[in-house]
């Protein structure tokens, strides 16, 4: 790692293989960030607790989004990467913040609170269904943040909360204990666009509606050609600034295509059939290759255990030495 660079950090949920949306609003973006930032990654299996109850489930899904990773271009000998529960300075942690974190805070949480709406809209209970688990989400997510001494965390703005409860919990432990804990930002990148489905809504594995980015090449062309556009013939011309068909080409096609398919959009003289064929090649060439590693990765499920295990055992030179930090501050250790 270079010296003097800021430490960045995302943790990715295990939820089985990633969409296109994924790849563009998250994925894709947090690759980048190995550029400008020593990079951290990880798993966050033990955050998916909240809600996959099948531990067979949580294994195969957390494989999966491990090769993902390293399929579309993830180093792990130029970051580090790592599953959560392999780095348990992360939930002493956990528990010493949970000491100086706000019940206030907590209730807080768009999480916690959209449950709660839900159930009084449903007439229960406030409460009802809601594990300790969920309710303390964010202080695990704080100390996944501060047991790295992260500067900047990744984001969707949606997702902003997150890193600012974080920031608001290692300031009440700073309160008390001294400047202890590294203060983080959100970095949130305006230019991340909300990737629509074949529906037209967001693209979301809730709805039903996403293009996975290792189908096969016939599932990938009949997703593709399901995407919902407007009735305008191929002579109309056509608002590529609206067009959510060419939201998704014109982050696949090379500069020159994209120019000069926006120029056809405008004129007039395109069809979304064709848009949509030439889509489906586009996003066949780009994932042919990470698809033929995802799968060797896949079968070879030694090598993921051992690029995670190393990845641990790098994360734990740092997290070993912010958790003996916040130990002596607190008077736990001498």
């Amino acid at each position: 790692m270079a010296e003097g660079k800021k430490v960045a950090l995302t943790g990715i949920q295990p939820s089985g293989t990633p969409h296109i949306g994924n790849y563009l609003g998250m994925i894709r973006p947090a690759l980048d960030l190995a550029r400008d930032y020593e990079a951290y990654y990880f798993l966050a299996d033990e955050h998916a607790l909240t809600t996959v109850r099948d531990p067979k489930l949580l294994r195969e899904q957390t494989y999966e989004i491990a090769a993902v990773l390293l399929a579309l271009g993830l180093d792990p000998e130029r970051v580090v990467f790592y599953r959560q529960s392999d780095v348990p300075e992360t939930f002493e942690l956990t528990f010493i913040l949970s000491c100086v974190t706000p019940k206030g805070l907590l209730n807080r949480a768009h999480a916690y609170k959209d449950m709660v709406a839900e159930n009084e809209a449903a007439g229960r209970p406030p409460d009802d269904g809601v594990s300790m688990g969920l309710y303390s989400y964010p202080v695990l997510m704080a100390a996944d943040i501060l047991i790295v001494d992260a500067h900047v965390v990744p984001v969707g703005s949606d997702q902003r909360q997150h890193v600012e409860m974080a920031r608001d919990i290692a300031e009440a432990f700073n309160r008390t204990y001294g400047d202890v804990l590294t203060l983080p930002e959100p970095l949130i990148d305006p230019a991340v666009a909300t990737i629509t489905g074949v529906d037209g809504r967001k693209m979301s594995k809730s709805y039903g509606n996403v293009v996975p980015i290792f189908a096969a090449d016939d599932e990938l062309r009949k997703l593709v050609m399901r995407i919902v556009t407007d009735s305008r013939r191929p002579e109309e011309p056509k608002d590529p600034a609206t067009d959510s068909l060419f939201g998704i080409y014109a982050h696949f096609a090379p500069p020159d295509r994209v120019d000069a398919m926006r120029q056809r959009y405008v004129q007039g003289g395109v069809g979304y059939a064709e848009v949509k064929t030439e889509l489906a090649e586009l996003l066949q060439e780009r994932f042919a290759e990470p698809r033929a590693r995802y799968e060797a990765l896949m079968a070879d499920r030694a090598q993921i255990d051992a690029v995670l295990a190393e990845g641990a055992r790098r994360a734990r030179l740092v997290t070993a030495a912010v958790l003996t930090r916040v130990r002596r501050a607190v008077g736990i250790e001498a």
